[in-house]
């Protein structure tokens, strides 16, 4: 899928059961862009390129690039420990800050989501999970619900993360919840160092979202909500 507003162009492929993934294709923006970020200009097979949030294996092919080294590592371990097969690439207004960029990349990756989940039905729909880092501890709460809503509570201690505000943590987690359809509860717990506090919460809702996208033997078709309706 592709998203493309004034403030930044977004190519996505996402599974949630992982395995091979096509390319993303090649346009003049991407092109362009990922000579001036120092992967070689040209077709789409610059994908193969190792780069930091890459991670190509038989089982999953991960490969993202954004722009901004901290968000593309925890896209990179939310998709590792999901068990998903994740390609992004974005062109953002990262003269400006890094706002755009995040928010636009979550709610991407949001719908993306969404599309790839498919029928809500004869799901778990629930799912949660705990992931320390050493001394940091979070917890992830989701609910695919199809009423969007966002708490988190990360208790950050200063206020950039490589060159990612810590504030774009909550909203752009906000962000997919929104376009994703789901409850989401984050919290992190304990944790000394900031990246540890981010990087654990990351972990802790990839393992959720594993959980809550299962679907349940015998309950093929089935609305796992008293309202008939998800």
């Amino acid at each position: 899928m592709a998203r493309n507003t004034n403030e930044t162009k977004i190519q996505l492929s996402l599974s949630l059961d992982g395995g091979p993934l096509d390319l993303l294709p090649p346009t003049a923006e991407f092109r362009n862009h990922e000579s001036e970020h120092g992967i070689s200009e040209g077709p789409p097979e610059v994908q193969m390129t190792k780069t930091h949030a890459s991670q190509i294996t038989a089982s999953q092919h991960i490969w993202i690039w954004t722009g901004i080294g901290f968000l593309d590592h925890m896209l990179h371990a939310w998709a590792k420990h999901a068990g998903w097969s994740l390609r992004i690439r974005c062109r953002g207004d990262l003269a400006i800050d890094d706002h755009h960029t995040t928010e636009d990349t979550f709610l991407a990756l949001g719908t993306a989501f969404t599309t790839a989940l498919g029928p809500r039905t004869g799901l778990a729909r629930f799912g949660h999970a705990y992931a320390p880092l050493d001394e940091a501890l979070a917890r992830a709460v989701l609910d695919i619900s199809s009423r969007p809503f966002f708490v988190g509570d990360f208790g950050f201690k200063g206020p950039m993360m490589g060159n990612l505000n810590t504030q774009m943590i909550h909203h752009g987690l906000g962000s997919w919840a929104q376009t994703a359809g789901v409850t989401l509860h984050v919290d992190v717990l304990k944790g000394d160092n900031d990246h540890h506090r981010a990087e654990s919460a990351f972990k802790a809702l990839a393992v959720a979202c594993r959980m809550a996208c299962e679907r349940v033997l015998g309950k093929e078709g089935e609305v796992v909500s008293t309202k008939g309706v998800l």
